[in-house]
């Protein structure tokens, strides 16, 4: 008994020092996203390697599926970051119309409803709804940075909100916390684009005056 016990004890504490690690990368990339530094990418991309592992231990199915996506999308936003503009240059920040936004959403709960069916039938998986409906949510957003698509930080901040519930009934407290934090650095996300997109709009309107 007393051996079963330790097991216990040593492989928490060995998950929890994952953990730990992968936390901080995290924190390293949003900060990192906010300053639209493409640095951020790689912090992203080691984060996620860590969370698939991790979310799989806990039987999050579609989150350890979503990061496996992450660190896909860590290596296409980095070259989109660096090469997404026009003629090969950085990419700049943009918007999307509010029609685009209503048909995504409406994309995103029903594919959530087909996927959180399917996990109640055949899985075992914890929150089968809420958990589709954040990785799906997750899936779009995540293609929006990398793009920087100006609103990704509204819907991290509902997406975060909702993980916040999930992870901390799985006992990933760090990663609960992690998205705490998420959550407010989000709003200086938000505040710091809207700030350079409207720069961004200056400058081209000064440049078609010139012309």
């Amino acid at each position: 008994m007393n051996d079963i016990t330790q097991q216990l004890a040593d492989t928490w504490s060995q998950w929890l020092g994952w953990e730990l690690v992968a936390v901080t990368l995290a924190l390293a990339y949003l900060v990192l996203a906010v300053r639209q530094n493409a640095l951020c990418w790689y912090a992203g991309f080691l984060s996620t390697a860590i969370y698939t592992a991790l979310y799989w231990n806990v039987s999050l199915l579609m989150e350890s599926g979503l990061n496996v996506y992450y660190m896909a999308m860590a290596v296409y936003g980095w070259w989109q970051w660096r090469h997404g503009g026009r003629g090969d240059t950085e990419l700049p920040v943009q918007t999307w119309r509010w029609r685009t936004h209503l048909l995504v959403i409406g994309g995103i709960v029903l594919v959530s409803l087909a996927s959180g069916t399917w996990l109640t039938m055949f899985t075992q998986a914890a929150w089968p709804y809420l958990d589709s409906f954040t990785t799906w949510a997750a899936v779009v957003t995540t293609y929006m940075v990398a793009r920087k698509v100006l609103e990704n930080w509204l819907y991290w901040m509902v997406i975060n909100s909702l993980q916040m519930i999930i992870l901390w009934e799985r006992s990933l407290y760090l990663t609960a916390l992690l998205m705490a934090l998420y959550l407010i650095i989000s709003v200086f996300g938000w505040l710091s684009w809207v700030r350079d997109y409207r720069g961004q709009s200056s400058d081209r309107a000064e440049e078609a005056a010139c012309a």
